[in-house]
């Protein structure tokens, strides 16, 4: 286990708040699939708000994950795509994805048995 007081734990920890963070996650598996307009995301993405969106791109955009093109048309035309590094990062969420699926079933027996648990120790109280 590494020190949390470590600079690298620090620096890993800020990456991983912003990588598993759940619109994080939604927009580059959706970008995934190749360029995106903004309201093209939004509509793949409905439950995320307008606001959330736009700060989750820059975000991207600022970690290196994410570019943004603007073609100057009336109105002007903005895609967001994902880059190389961005594309890097698919492989493992698809894994988290998958390992989620297989496990499904194995966590809702989790829950249930702790809420189970949780009941009977008010109950008993």
């Amino acid at each position: 286990m590494r020190d949390p007081s470590n600079p690298v734990c620090r620096v890993i920890s800020g990456l991983l708040q912003r990588i598993g963070d759940k619109w994080t996650v939604l927009v580059v598996t959706t970008l995934s699939n190749g360029s995106k307009r903004f309201n093209e995301l939004r509509r793949e993405i409905p439950t995320v708000s307008q606001r959330m969106l736009t700060l989750t791109l820059r975000n991207l955009e600022r970690d290196g994950l994410v570019s943004r093109t603007v073609t100057p048309t009336i109105p002007p035309r903005v895609d967001y795509e994902l880059t190389e590094l961005g594309q890097s990062l698919v492989g493992p969420l698809h894994a988290i994805e998958l390992w989620a699926l297989d496990h499904v079933d194995d966590i809702h027996a989790a829950h249930d048995r702790f809420d189970a648990e949780q009941d009977a120790k008010a109950e008993a109280a």
